[in-house]
Parts: C-alpha cells; sequence; structure tokens
C-alpha cells in the first residue's frame, strides 16, 4: 500500500510541477488571445484529437459557462463535413500535444485559406500546428506522469490549465457575475443558490397560523396539518409570533393541563423573518447562524407563508 501511495504522490507532483512550468512559457500571445476573443463577434471553435480533443472539449464547456460562446469540432470530423461549423468571423483553437498529428496537418490548411485567426493550445513550439498558428499558448511538459512518458496525463492537465486560465481571463473581462453565472446554470446546486428564491419554495408549502389567544390543542392540529414544524402567531393580520413543535414539547413537560396554556404564553415574539424576494441562499445562511429549521415569510409586512431547512435540503442546496 505504501508503494501505491507513493506512485500517487508522484503523479501529483509531477503534475504540479508541469503547471507551474507554464508560468514562464507565457508571453504577449496570451494577452492577445484574450483580447482578440473578447472584441471578436463570432465564436470560438476548439478542435484537438485524441485525449487532447477530451480536454478541448472541456475548454468549450467551461468558456460556455462563463459568458464566452464556444463550439467544440473534432478535428478528425472536421474533414470529413463538420468544417461548416467555422464562420468567418470566428476564432480557431487547435489543441495538441506534438502538434503534428496528420488530421491537425489536413485540417490546418482549410482554417488558413478560410482566412480564420488560428490560436494553437500545443506542447512542441517546433511542431507544424505552431509554425502556422498566428498566436501560440505553450503547454510543453518536460515529462508525462506516466512512466513510460507515454500517456497524455501532465500534458493534457497542461492544457486543460491553459484553457482555464483563458476561460477567467475573459470572465474578468466581461465582468461576469454571480448573476451571470446563475443564469447559464439554472439546474445546478450553484445556480439554484443564486436565482432561486424564497417566494419559489414557500408557495409549495401550507401557510400555518394560529391566534395568540388559542388554546395549544388548536396550536398542536394547525403545526401537525402542515408540517413544517412550527405555526405563525397572527394577531389582526399582524405576525407577532412563532409556536414550534419544541416549545409545544416544552411546555407539555412544564404543563400537565395543556387546555390552560394559550399560544401567547409559549410564543417566542418578534420571530426572525425574510423576505420572498430573498434567494433561497439567504434564507440558509439565516438558519444556520440562528439555529433555527423555519422561517415566516413576509410580502410587504404581511405574512405569507413558511419555509423550512428541509424545503431548501429537496432542492439539493446544501
Amino acid at each position: 500500500m505504501e508503494k501505491i501511495r507513493e506512485i500517487a504522490l508522484q503523479v501529483i507532483d509531477n503534475e504540479a510541477n508541469s503547471i507551474l512550468g507554464l508560468k514562464p512559457l507565457l508571453t504577449d500571445d496570451f494577452e492577445k488571445v484574450v483580447e482578440l476573443i473578447y472584441n471578436s463577434k463570432g465564436n470560438v471553435v476548439v478542435s484537438g484529437i485524441g485525449k487532447s480533443a477530451n480536454i478541448a472539449q472541456k475548454i468549450v464547456a467551461t468558456l460556455n459557462s462563463t459568458g464566452t460562446t464556444a463550439v467544440f469540432m473534432h478535428a478528425a470530423d472536421a474533414i470529413h463535413g463538420d468544417l461548416g461549423i467555422i464562420r468567418d468571423e470566428d476564432i480557431v483553437v487547435i489543441v495538441s500535444k506534438s502538434g503534428e498529428t496528420p488530421e491537425i496537418k489536413v485540417l490546418i490548411p482549410l482554417i488558413k485559406i478560410r482566412k480564420n485567426k488560428l490560436v494553437a493550445i500545443v506542447g512542441n513550439r517546433a511542431s507544424y500546428l505552431a509554425s502556422q498558428a498566428d498566436y501560440i499558448l505553450d503547454t510543453t511538459v518536460p515529462h508525462e506522469a506516466c512512466p513510460n512518458n507515454l500517456a497524455p496525463t501532465s500534458s493534457t492537465t497542461a492544457q486543460l490549465v491553459m484553457g482555464d486560465a483563458l476561460a477567467v481571463a475573459l470572465l474578468k473581462m466581461r465582468g461576469f457575475t454571480a448573476d451571470d453565472f446563475a443564469k447559464f446554470h439554472p439546474g445546478g446546486a450553484l445556480g439554484k443558490r443564486l436565482y432561486l428564491t424564497v417566494g419559489d419554495l414557500c408557495i409549495k408549502n401550507g401557510v400555518p397560523k394560529v391566534r395568540p389567544t388559542d388554546i395549544m390543542t388548536q396550536a398542536i392540529i394547525e403545526i401537525s396539518e402542515k408540517m413544517l414544524g412550527a405555526a405563525a402567531v397572527i394577531d389582526e393580520d399582524r405576525l407577532v409570533g412563532i409556536v414550534t413543535d419544541g416549545d409545544l414539547r416544552r411546555m407539555l413537560m412544564r404543563h400537565p393541563d395543556i387546555e390552560a396554556v394559550r399560544v401567547n404564553d409559549i410564543m417566542t415574539k418578534s420571530p426572525t423573518t425574510i423576505d420572498k424576494t430573498a434567494h433561497v441562499a439567504d434564507a440558509l445562511n439565516i438558519m444556520q447562524s440562528k439555529e433555527i429549521s423555519v422561517l415566516p415569510v413576509m410580502e410587504k409586512g404581511r405574512y405569507i407563508g413558511m419555509i423550512h431547512i428541509h424545503d431548501i435540503i429537496k432542492e439539493g442546496i446544501i
């Protein structure tokens, strides 16, 4: 087991060193590529073959999710019809370690004929790809993490990091915000934290409420029926308190005769509330900081329902 762990540590060290080795390779071309893409009216078309094609797809996904429109074009498919993906104003990025694969050598002249700007994310500055590119993003690594120096490992990690650097630089230039991110990730937990509101969730629940003068039996029935573990205490349309199932349990321990106890005897006055327009993430933060599991929801100062921490958990936000 120790030897297995040593192998893993060697791979991590190798790839970490390969990434750090990109720093001195970064030239003015990186800035020029970022400005070129930022000012372009077209898409970024990213291509590659083999493992580099897998990295190209990841780069496309990252660009699209951070505000830069990109499409993937497999180098082999491009020379069999998919070249039609490229438009006149598009920028083509080819990802390759060697820069010498046959499919890429066939593809490059076709791109040059179309006069699209060509960016090479390449691990060999002496390659055909590098010689034909308008801009070079050098991802040369001294050695693969593979002991035979064959399987793409450190080289693909370097390509991935260069793609991430490109995407983040463009993100910064575009002033891409958390709200923008949410628009592109509406189905994920991160997006939900940013766009889902308290009102979106509380509308699915009942509206538990009691009056200050109600007896405990009425409060128990209301809390049980609405299944939110609490009920708002309403007096003349004003929220004056909250009573929870915890309050009821503590009351039963102190007062055997529950008919003699009224809601206003055990309620928490002036409870913490949240507006329906607040993000669910804000509700979660309040619940966690105050160690509570439910919040009355307000609209223009009027009580309209409850949100429970379980509602948030069901959305996969926690």
